[in-house]
């Protein structure tokens, strides 16, 4: 996986950046056109990637929060089954800065364990210094030098060593996100490119979120027709990702051929966009939908997935190859029926959501609260504490049109507010209430009520003991338990 990489950066997806390792493995795979991450924040896509539970129901729902005790990791669960699991690369998981702690967590090999904080450590105070100069991801630096090649080595050498065993192998590089450094030819490759402009860089908000308006500033302000999006750096170490995962790719089908390979990124960027630059609180496109290309034995080479689908789904598909029940308590569903026969859905909608970018960092916005919900063509987002969104995807591919108020999709929008409430109901989202039904265009809105919907009780947990009843503190019947 790679951090901060849309959609159309890779050309399978029809994006103008050179990623040839990517194409080519999309060619042999089956590439999801509607994919989409649980929440667009590093920490917290990757909490739902790595425990199968939405960031509202593991704990890292923000940047610097560490997982909940009862969300298990999939290293956990297939090292039970004496499964050899390795982990490299950027994890961001352990409720501690960026960079981590630099020690193996539960569930993964430590002889392989290396994150950022590992990266650092092996560097001198000068070497960590170079990537403040600007100067220096333009001059180019030794690709022996960068994370992502050093996450490349180890990856490679997991593979060679353990190709006689089944294992479970997650390669996770910081790259194409800052601080951009590469080496030649990707360090100038991009020099005087132009990535090519959306009609929606043209919306200046005005229907939009107010908080999304805060978020632009004075991007606002600009003649939108002007701009130009230019961010040389970003796009070579674009570039010099995709080949470092040719690398892998290299060695698997060298020594592992025939093994499942996922690739995804953990969400993307705005690009000027609705005049919006990096990742927040929204759920636009450009930063929730994200690629995913999987490639098995039955896998049709080159297919191209309409379905939707969701990270979420990702611990379940991988625990259903390695023929591992999947506990009930996940809250996604294995894709191996949509990988065989990719006309096929295995979803009728997708879940994204946002709660803040970080603890420690009061920025984008603090807390701003968010649930969406993706279904056939419609894209209904609540933004708790500002205005909401209503999109026709089919109609208005670039979200520009905000039919929040529109009569005439009253009826979609509302079965997807009821959908979206009994999603955050059956997850037990901690932040749920009545504020998110009583919406000022809901018509038939319902008075306040304390109970709220009466989802009380813990969900079946075979990875916990069963709650006793409040009344009692006996074991509750099924008369008591939620559905």
């Amino acid at each position: 996986m790679t951090d901060t990489q849309r959609t159309d950066m890779l050309g399978c997806y029809g994006g103008p950046l050179s990623t040839p390792q990517l194409d080519a493995f999309a060619a042999s795979a089956v590439r999801y056109d509607r994919a989409y991450t649980t929440q667009p924040v590093c920490g917290p896509a990757r909490s739902a990637l790595f425990t199968g539970y939405f960031p509202h129901s593991n704990g890292a729902w923000g940047n610097g929060m560490a997982l909940q005790e009862h969300a298990v990791t999939i290293g956990s669960r297939l090292e039970r089954i004496g499964l050899h699991t390795g982990y490299v690369g950027k994890w961001h998981l352990d409720g501690f800065d960026y960079f981590g702690l630099g020690s193996c967590p539960p569930g993964w090999d430590p002889a392989y364990w290396y994150d950022m904080r590992n990266y650092l450590e092996d560097l001198s105070p000068e070497d960590r210094a170079r990537s403040r100069d600007p100067a220096t991801n333009r001059t180019g630096v030794p690709a022996e030098f960068t994370f992502a090649n050093r996450v490349t080595e180890l990856a490679r050498a997991f593979i060679r060593n353990h190709s006689a065993e089944d294992f479970f192998l997650v390669v996770s590089y910081d790259e194409p996100h800052h601080p951009y450094l590469c080496p030649e030819p990707f360090a100038s490759m991009y020099r005087n490119f132009r990535f090519p402009r959306k009609p929606n860089v043209l919306d200046t908000l005005e229907d939009k979120p107010e908080h999304q308006r805060v978020w632009a500033g004075k991007r606002r302000e600009t003649d939108r027709t002007t701009v130009e999006i230019r961010n040389d750096d970003f796009f070579g170490c674009n570039s010099f990702v995709d080949n470092e995962i040719g690398r892998v790719i290299g060695a698997i089908d060298e020594f592992v051929p025939d093994a499942l390979v996922v690739y995804t990124s953990d969400h993307g960027d705005m690009l000027e966009s609705h005049c919006l630059d990096g990742k927040g609180p929204a759920a636009y496109e450009e930063i929730a939908r994200i690629p995913l290309i999987i490639r098995s034995p039955d896998a049709a080479k080159g297919a191209v997935s309409a379905g939707l689908v969701s990270h979420i789904d990702i611990v379940p598909t991988i625990l259903t190859h390695f023929d591992v029940a999947v506990p009930k308590m996940l809250e996604g569903r294995p894709l191996q029926p949509q990988i065989a026969a990719p006309d096929t859905a295995v979803n009728e909608e997708v879940f994204v959501e946002f709660g803040r970018y970080e603890i420690d960092h009061d920025g984008f916005g603090g807390f701003q609260p968010m649930r969406s919900i993706v279904r056939g063509s419609y894209k209904l987002v609540l933004n708790l504490t500002s205005g909401d969104e209503f999109y026709d995807l089919e109609g208005d591919p670039g979200e520009s049109v905000n039919l929040i108020e529109s009569a005439d999709h009253a009826g979609p929008r509302d079965e997807l507010h009821d959908r979206l409430l009994d999603w955050m109901n059956r997850t037990r989202d901690p932040f749920r209430g009545y504020q998110w039904e009583r919406r000022e265009w809901r018509a038939d809105a319902p008075a306040a009520r304390w109970g709220n919907a009466g989802m009380t009780r813990q969900r079946e947990d075979e990875d916990l003991p069963r709650q006793l009843d409040y009344a009692n503190g006996l074991d509750m019947t099924d008369a008591v338990r939620p559905k």
